[in-house]
């Protein structure tokens, strides 16, 4: 059924010091908004950035992975390593 979406919302119980709680609904009220809806948007706004930053974290090491064979091997012996033996020079 296509139409209205309607989003269950639940109740969180947050427990403030006295003195934030104070700012906090100053700075609500300055913003001419509720306590509740400023949360809300700034929770949003971290589980974006999250989802954002894990995205670019995620196409970078493909990125890396992929690009980034400089086709270099490990030497199998440890006169191979510091080039001893009969190839000095």
């Amino acid at each position: 059924m296509h139409g209205k979406r309607y989003e269950v919302k639940a109740k969180i119980t947050l427990k403030l010091d006295s003195a934030l709680l104070r700012k906090v609904r100053i700075l609500a009220a300055e913003e001419g908004t509720s306590i509740s809806a400023m949360l809300a948007a700034r929770l949003e706004q971290i589980v974006l950035e999250r989802k954002n930053y894990d995205r670019s974290l995620r196409r970078a090491t493909v990125r890396l992975r992929k690009d980034l064979d400089l086709g270099w091997t490990p030497p199998r012996t440890r006169d191979e390593l510091y080039q001893r033996g009969s190839n000095k020079r």
